[in-house]
C-alpha cells in the first residue's frame, strides 16, 4: 500500500508547483482495460505490435492495422476513464495541472475531463486519404465503420483512410511536439506516469524540466533509467490516484 505521508508530500508539491505538466504512457490506460505495449502482458508478447503501426505495411495491407487495432483503439467508447485520466482532468480544473502530454492515442485523457491534452504520437481523432487533398473523417464515423466490420474509405479514389496517429517511418506531429517540449521547459514540476521512458523524443520530455530546474516525480511499475532522478517514486498508479483523490 502507498504511504499517506507520501501521497500528501505529493500533493503538496503539484499545490505549490508553479507550472505542473504531466507526461502519461500506455501504462495509465492499463488500469481502463487497455493493455500496454511492453508491460508483462504487453501486446509486443503475442502479437507483431510493430507491424501495426508500420506505414509501408499500412500502405501494403491498411486492413492489418484495423482488425488489430479494433479492440483497443476503435472500441474506446465500451472503455471507461481511469482514475488516474479523471483526476489529472481534476487537477487541470482545479487549476494545478496546466498540460497532459501523453505518447497515448486513446483519447482516454479527453474522456477523463482534460482539455490541454497534447498527443505528441499523433490521434485517432482524425482520419484521412493519403492520396486527395482535404478528405478527412472524425473519429466517430470512422469508429462505427470499423466496429461494423468494414474500412474507412475515401469518397473521391477509394483508398483506406490513415488515422492522424504517427506510424513508424512518419515525423511526429511538429506543433504537439514543440509544445510538449515548451510545457517541459516551463515545468517546475512534471508528473512522469505509466511510461517506461523508452521510447524518443517522449522519453526525454523530463530531461528539459530537469535542465531548467523543474523535478520530476515518477509513477510506473516497471524501472525506468530516470529514477534517481525522481524526487518522489511510485510503483502503483492506481493506489497513488486513489489516494490523491481524496485530497481534491
Amino acid at each position: 500500500m502507498t504511504n499517506d505521508k507520501e501521497i500528501t508530500a505529493l500533493y503538496e508539491r503539484i499545490k505549490k508547483a508553479r507550472h505542473c505538466v504531466a507526461l502519461t504512457g500506455a501504462g495509465v490506460s492499463t488500469l481502463s482495460g487497455i493493455r500496454d505495449f511492453r508491460g508483462k502482458n504487453g501486446l509486443y508478447n503475442d502479437m507483431d505490435a510493430e507491424k501495426i503501426f508500420d506505414i509501408d505495411y499500412f500502405v501494403k495491407d491498411p486492413s492489418f492495422y484495423y482488425r488489430h487495432a479494433k479492440d483497443f483503439i476503435y472500441n474506446v467508447d465500451e472503455k471507461q476513464a481511469s482514475i488516474v485520466h479523471t483526476v489529472l482532468g481534476d487537477l487541470e480544473k482545479n487549476g494545478l495541472l496546466k498540460a497532459v502530454i501523453t505518447q497515448n492515442i486513446d483519447l482516454l485523457h479527453q474522456k477523463g475531463g482534460s482539455r490541454n491534452v497534447i498527443e505528441v504520437h499523433g490521434s485517432p481523432a482524425l482520419h484521412y486519404c493519403l492520396r486527395c487533398a482535404g478528405i478527412r473523417m472524425n473519429f466517430d464515423e470512422a469508429a462505427a465503420i470499423v466496429k461494423s466490420g468494414e474500412l474507412p474509405r475515401c469518397p473521391k479514389c477509394d483508398a483506406v483512410l490513415k488515422p492522424a496517429i504517427t506510424f513508424f517511418g512518419e515525423s511526429l506531429p511538429a506543433d504537439a511536439l514543440r509544445e510538449a517540449v515548451d510545457q517541459s521547459q516551463q515545468a517546475d514540476l512534471m508528473l512522469v506516469l505509466g511510461t517506461s521512458l523508452t521510447v524518443y523524443p517522449a522519453a526525454s520530455m523530463p530531461d528539459y524540466t530537469i535542465r531548467n530546474g523543474g523535478k520530476i516525480v515518477i509513477v510506473n511499475n516497471m524501472a525506468t533509467d530516470r529514477d534517481r532522478m525522481a524526487v518522489q517514486h511510485f510503483d502503483d498508479l492506481g493506489d497513488v490516484f486513489t489516494a490523491l483523490k481524496t485530497l481534491l
